[in-house]
């Protein structure tokens, strides 16, 4: 197990880190004026959560000493009466297609500017396989159970706190344009509880945990997972313990200078493997990547590539990756501090 005493003791200092009213005026020839007005609210959401371990959860047994980030408090609102159940939200005003390119941010990742927003109150199971929901402003928590459920250009906020994931993909999703941000945060509540999910253009934040792999295929790119929550909690922006075929591209993922990591990956739910992290901007945690052989996998980790990305340094170590004395990484090339371009230094390793 991986104690602060084991980590380099060399710390360093952090340094990486409209109300749009559309009048809509419609008018007719003859003596008859109308005029329309349509009013969309959505600013960026950033409060704070904490985690505690659930049970035996395996981050419970981390050392305490790598613990988050502080947020700022906000909310959205959108057009169209509230309804509940597992309905999906019906388009209202969805505007046009715009390219999304360049480092996430609150800019190009989440809802798409302009988008008016159907409020669903109360959570919500979405159980029919190939469901679309789309321009959703989700008052509670969601479940996915069916297959190829698309859910994109929403917001998700869950409900009263709990432990768990605001949104739990137990069959198979797509997110893309999607803003998931408690509007009340919880000790243990994380922001996407993922298996067999793809996740595009995501912004998530005020969660312990940004993205935390349940099952095998998981695909985070184009993201933005920051400010995490606060308290004694043991935070990663990404987690997979004992998954395969896990990737992280072209993702902003900040665990914050008092968080555990970026990404960090253990053998506790049995073998991990065929991990990718490529073209990321990473930094904060203790260390920023954390790749660890223990647990009930096999006696050696292997079969990961890390290439091509930038780091921070606000990590609490001189270390931007870890590997346990037992963790080999198949390719790790093309990896720079973000702020001069030079090489970053070869993986501390221990257990």
């Amino acid at each position: 197990m991986t104690t602060e005493g084991d980590l380099p003791t060399t710390p360093r200092q952090t340094d990486w880190r409209a109300l749009p009213w559309a009048p809509i005026g419609v008018a007719t020839a003859g003596v008859v004026t109308i005029a329309l007005t349509s009013v969309l609210l959505y600013p960026v959401i950033v409060p704070s959560a904490d985690e505690r371990g659930l049970g035996d959860a395996p981050e419970s047994r981390r050392s305490a000493g790598m613990a988050g980030l502080p947020g700022t408090a906000g909310s959205a609102a959108a057009a169209s009466p509230s309804t509940s159940g597992s309905a999906s939200a019906s388009p209202k005003a969805t505007p046009k297609a715009v390219e999304r390119t360049g480092k996430p941010s609150a800019a190009n990742t989440g809802v798409i500017a302009g988008t008016r927003l159907t409020i669903i109150t109360g959570d919500q199971t979405y159980g029919t396989d190939n469901q679309v929901v789309e321009n959703a402003d989700i008052r509670g928590f969601v479940r996915i159970t069916g297959k190829k459920v698309t859910i994109r250009n929403s917001v998700i906020r869950g409900g009263a706190p709990k432990c768990g994931g605001v949104v739990h993909v137990e069959g198979s999703a797509t997110l893309e344009d999607v803003e998931i941000v408690p509007a009340d945060a919880g000790d243990c509540l994380d922001g996407v509880w993922a298996s067999a999910t793809n996740l595009t253009r995501v912004n998530i934040h005020n969660v312990v945990n940004g993205v935390k792999a349940t099952g095998n295929d998981v695909v985070l790119q184009d993201s933005w997972v920051h400010d995490l929550g606060g308290g004694p909690a043991i935070r990663d922006a990404v987690e997979a313990f004992g998954k395969r075929r896990i990737t992280l591209r072209h993702n902003v993922l900040d665990a914050g200078r008092d968080g555990n990591s970026a990404f960090q990956v253990t053998q506790e739910g049995g073998a991990s493997g065929d991990l990718r992290v490529e073209g990321n901007w990473l930094d904060g945690g203790a260390c920023t990547l954390n790749f660890a052989h223990r647990g009930g996998g096999a006696a050696t980790l292997t079969g990961i590539a890390v290439v091509n990305n930038r780091f921070g340094r606000a990590s609490k170590y001189v270390c931007p990756i870890l590997v346990s004395t037992q963790t080999t990484l198949s390719q790790n090339s093309g990896n720079v501090w973000d702020d001069t371009g030079a090489p970053i230094p070869a993986p501390d390793r221990h257990d």
